[in-house]
């Protein structure tokens, strides 16, 4: 009987051992996707925000993330400016390597040597002076009851990180969370496909795109067929699954490929261009690549400094937006659906050239009407998405589905909207000169909706 049990409990610890050895050899994707998240979002946190890896580790991915994310152990490493992060400490090897001007990339193939060709050396931007102005400086003109709004935590939403009020073209009131200052570089995520977008439209600007160009494929293939204003306005009818919870197309093109335009590529046609709306961070990653490879003219573009930097050289420098970065796949490819940083007052600084019609300091960078166009509906859309990457309703919320969540707030009816997960939001009023922009770490969980806030600073402003 002894020899038995022996036998039985060596034969467990075999089994386990060898259960081990499988995730140590081959983890689950969920797993390998849960590490390469963990490791970019501390090496973008630690080498552009400054702030501590283990607390971004912490506060930023386990905290409001899934339960096995607490599993998770980060190792930054100064001198390479690299992060490797693991569960258990041995299974997922994520891994994240920071580059000079594209900020950071998950190497999901482990190659960070590759990754870290794809940089560039950026022009210096000088930093706002606190004695001139918003926006060439930093000088708030305070009106004392905006001030006063932005101070109730109730308007200001959990998790608040930044939040800056610019009416007339003048910061008027602002409000940083507790670790968080106006120098504090925050992200976007999805507040950044309409950046991209404004960056489509300067190559429209300079001739080299149009909003009805198509042939991003081969001839023959029916995605030929796809415009570039179909990929603005979600609408081109790829295959696409936007979920954040599992293994998705968004979280596979994000932390397990290295190449994101090559992945969404190859996907299939499920709808006739243009018949169906589908939010897709994949069709925004095309758009990036589409207009990268214009700028530089051939195929190759997509991997020059001089497109790498065409960001910051074409819109951040005349912007003064001296902390913004979109930062760069492990490919190249500009990650124009999600990956841009920067601090609240610089989010102000893209908003107010929105309300401006792309122009800034008497100098036109769009097109004429192109910023009027991207407020226009999506046909597919029902109502809720503009047709340049902006949504024409704020975020919503408990909100029943198919309503619009900006009806009880009472809003201004010319009011859009840029979105980002956990919370990024922009809102820009056209009639009343205004553009409020709150960040925070907000999950959709909470069901926080920065229209109370909205609401309550146009009531402010128009007394």
């Amino acid at each position: 009987m002894a020899s038995k049990i022996v036998l039985a409990a060596a034969a467990v610890v075999l089994i386990a051992a060898g259960g081990v050895a499988t995730l140590a050899v081959k983890p689950p994707e969920l797993l390998r996707v849960g590490a390469n998240y963990g490791a970019k979002i501390v090496c973008s946190n630690v080498f552009i925000a400054g702030r501590d890896g283990q607390a971004v580790l912490a506060d930023d991915v386990q905290a409001p993330g899934h339960p096995v994310l607490k599993y998770l152990k980060v190792q930054v490493d100064q001198q390479r400016q690299t992060v490797r992060a693991q569960f258990f400490g041995f299974v997922g090897d994520g891994l994240a390597v920071f580059r000079p001007g594209t900020g950071c990339a998950a190497a999901p193939d482990g190659d960070a040597a590759q990754a870290a060709q794809y940089k560039f050396n950026p022009i210096k931007i000088w930093g706002p002076s606190p004695n001139v102005p918003w926006p060439t400086g930093s000088m708030e003109e305070t009106n004392p009851a905006v001030q006063a709004l932005l101070a109730q935590d109730a308007l200001a939403g959990p998790g608040m990180r930044g939040m800056a009020v610019i009416h007339r073209g003048r910061l008027v009131a602002q409000r940083y969370g507790a670790g968080f200052t106006a120098a504090s570089p925050l992200l976007g995520w999805s507040m950044t496909k309409t950046v991209s977008a404004v960056l489509a439209g300067m190559q429209i600007a300079d001739g080299r795109l149009s909003l009805q160009q198509s042939g991003f494929w081969p001839a023959g293939d029916q995605r030929a067929q796809i415009t570039l204003a179909q990929l603005m306005s979600m609408s081109s009818g790829l295959r696409w699954n936007e979920g954040y919870g599992d293994v998705s197309d968004a979280t596979r093109m994000l932390y397990l490929e290295p190449d994101m335009a090559a992945f969404t590529a190859t996907l299939p046609l499920e709808q006739a261009p243009g018949s169906k709306w589908n939010y897709s961070s994949g069709g925004t990653v095309l758009l990036s690549r589409i207009w990268q490879r214009a700028a530089g003219g051939d195929a190759r573009a997509a991997v020059s400094a001089a497109v790498l930097s065409l960001p910051h050289d074409r819109l951040f420098a005349p912007l003064g937006m001296s902390s913004a970065v979109i930062e760069a796949d492990a490919r190249g490819n500009l990650v124009g659906s999600s990956y841009m940083y920067a601090t609240t007052q610089d989010w102000a600084r893209f908003g107010q050239f929105l309300l401006q019609d792309g122009v800034w300091q008497g100098k036109r960078y769009l097109p004429d009407g192109f910023v009027s166009g991207m407020q226009q509906v999506a046909p597919a859309s029902g109502g809720a998405y503009g047709q340049g990457s902006v949504w024409r309703y704020g975020p919503s919320g408990a909100t029943p589905e198919g309503q619009n969540p900006d009806t009880r707030f009472q809003l201004p009816a010319d009011t859009y909207w840029m979105e980002g997960h956990d919370g990024q939001s922009i809102a820009i009023v056209p009639s009343q000169q205004l553009v409020v922009v709150r960040l925070g770490l907000t999950p959709h969980r909470l069901l926080y909706q920065p229209q109370a806030l909205l609401a309550a600073v146009v009531k402010a402003v128009q007394q």
